[in-house]
């Protein structure tokens, strides 16, 4: 993934957040912050994905495989939105023992 995180790396959500669907919408609120943020489609999917620990290529083939995007596209969106996941609490993200 354009060598940030790497594909063998596990993703999960941390307790530091609630979270709840509307409408089709994932709100977050992160307890770190108290800011709240919004999923929609794709991210939505992704949010669903990391409630349980995932590969980041678990994720990835989740999304090419049930959105219309090419991988390099969705590669890149996906550790995007990680990162931002990431600074803000919401998600951990345990790199493989290879990149420790």
């Amino acid at each position: 993934m354009a060598g940030q995180v790497p594909l063998d790396a596990s993703v999960i959500a941390t307790d530091r957040q609630l979270s709840t669907t509307l409408s089709g919408e994932v709100i977050i609120l992160g307890l770190d912050d108290s800011m709240y943020y919004g999923l929609t489609a794709t991210g939505a999917r992704i949010w669903e994905l990391v409630q349980v620990r995932r590969t980041v290529e678990e994720i990835l083939a989740a999304v090419t495989d049930e959105f219309e995007v090419d991988r390099a596209r969705a590669e890149a969106d996906l550790e995007a939105l990680l990162g931002d996941l990431q600074a803000r609490g919401l998600v951990a993200i345990t790199r493989s023992a290879t990149d420790r």
